[in-house]
């Protein structure tokens, strides 16, 4: 499948802002099952200069600097890119056991499972604790194929909390969306994360995007499609895996990924500094991802 994705990212300042230098990772990673084709960035104001780089974890990301007053910031990102489709169901039900994917996490000298050993660690905004632990642990038998383990865990977020988008903030700690059992896509990621980590299992957070479908019979809104999160999972000699507990299920084609990290805070759409701008600027944002038909993708 081929998408076209525009994000669009506006902040408006009550007073002028001088100067702002901002990160953006807001520009679509390649991985095995995607490829980056074009993307196009519009800034407004004009900015001083723009660069983009590649981070500790491979996600790409744009620097940028504006050093002239400006009372609104526009950003927009207009990225196409091929995904491939899955071709073959996963059967969860066999795999390496609990036990022994802790086992090989501890003893392995594979690269890919040493590298893996730093997302079992603390992260800015996910901590392991006794709690998490104590959720999880029902799911995690010591005999039981730890993929399967990961996905009923998966259907508990989506079973037992519920999605409530006033509840939650960027700030709103891991402790409390357990306790009230509310919050976002961001917080179930990170409580399915804290809850493997605190059992002593790998697992990152996945930023991107999620083709949304309208009802039959109604054309799709325009800004109706969101930016998403979920996590992934390492088990080694399998390999890394990734589950959308906010929709019960594997990522799939609809699934379109921008960047990973240890949490959140590694891969936030745009952060900065700005100097002035008052209080409380007003931010808003606007996703499509569209999908382009076959005839148009034929001889890619």
């Amino acid at each position: 499948m081929k998408y076209r994705i525009q994000h669009n990212t506006r902040y408006h300042y009550s007073l002028p802002v001088s100067h702002c230098y901002n990160l953006a990772y807001v520009l679509p990673r390649a991985t095995e099952r995607q490829r980056v084709e074009d993307i196009k960035i519009t800034i407004s104001p004009k900015v001083s200069g723009h660069t983009q780089h590649t981070d500790y974890f491979g996600n790409h990301f744009l620097q940028f600097a504006i050093e002239k007053d400006h009372s609104e910031l526009d950003v927009s990102i207009t990225s196409e890119l091929l995904i491939k489709e899955n071709t073959h169901n996963i059967n969860l039900d066999f795999g390496t056991p609990c036990a022994y994917v802790k086992y090989l996490l501890q003893n392995s000298k594979d690269w890919e499972t040493l590298s893996a050993r730093e997302f079992m660690l603390d992260s800015p905004m996910v901590q392991q604790h006794a709690d998490l632990a104590d959720y999880a642990a029902p799911s995690f038998a010591n005999d039981r194929p730890f993929l399967s383990a990961v996905l009923e865990l998966t259907q508990r977020i989506f079973s037992e909390f519920v999605y409530d988008p006033q509840f939650s903030d960027v700030a709103t700690p891991l402790a409390d969306v357990l306790k009230h059992k509310r919050g976002v896509c961001q917080d179930f990621a990170h409580l399915a994360i804290g809850c493997l980590r605190s059992l002593g299992y790998p697992a990152r957070y996945v930023s991107g995007y999620l083709e949304t479908l309208p009802p039959p019979g109604q054309e799709k809104l325009v800004g109706a499609d969101a930016t998403h999160a979920w996590f992934a999972v390492y088990s080694p000699g399998e390999g890394w895996y990734e589950f959308d507990p906010t929709n019960n299920t594997l990522t799939g084609s609809q699934h379109i990924t921008t960047a990973w990290g240890r949490d959140y805070s590694d891969v936030t759409p745009l952060k900065g500094v700005i100097f002035g701008g008052g209080l409380s600027p007003q931010l808003s944002v606007s996703v499509d991802v569209q999908r382009i038909p076959e005839d148009v993708i034929q001889g890619l």
